[in-house]
């Protein structure tokens, strides 16, 4: 952990992500890039990061807004159901709280594809699962 504070200091751009350290170069795909404004509860995690990915997104991020520290934003470059399976086990692992848990469930996520018709898509499936904030 320090090796990694000491890089970062020292200007490397570092992303900690549930599958690990990445430098920032190496998870830049070049798609493009939208954010959405999600709601739900802990339980529906699988699913609504399922839909994402099972459309074609990346998920880079979740992002929430806290009353003291302000954004507070995790990195999780997940990109498919293999991903999202890791991510799932270290949160049972670890028994650690999602950040959303901090904001009753309204969080914001980056997600990346290739084009804006998968994005569109990802948007509509979401919206129809009720995930979207309006």
């Amino acid at each position: 952990m320090q090796d990694i504070a000491i890089l970062r200091a020292g200007g490397a751009q570092i992303l900690a992500t549930p599958q690990g350290y990445l430098l920032n170069a190496a998870v830049r795909d070049g798609g493009l890039q939208t954010v959405v404004a999600c709601c739900h509860d802990g339980g529906q995690i699988e699913e609504e990061i399922g839909t994402i990915v099972d459309y074609g997104g990346k998920l880079l991020d979740v992002i929430v807004e806290h009353p003291l520290y302000g954004e507070l934003r995790g990195n999780l470059m997940i990109a498919n159901r293999r991903d999202l399976a890791l991510f799932l086990a270290q949160l049972l692992k670890t028994a650690a709280k999602p950040l959303s848990a901090l904001t009753g469930g309204v969080h914001l996520h980056t997600i990346e594809a290739a084009d804006q018709a998968v994005l569109d898509e990802i948007r509509e499936a979401l919206l129809r699962k009720g995930f979207l904030l309006s």
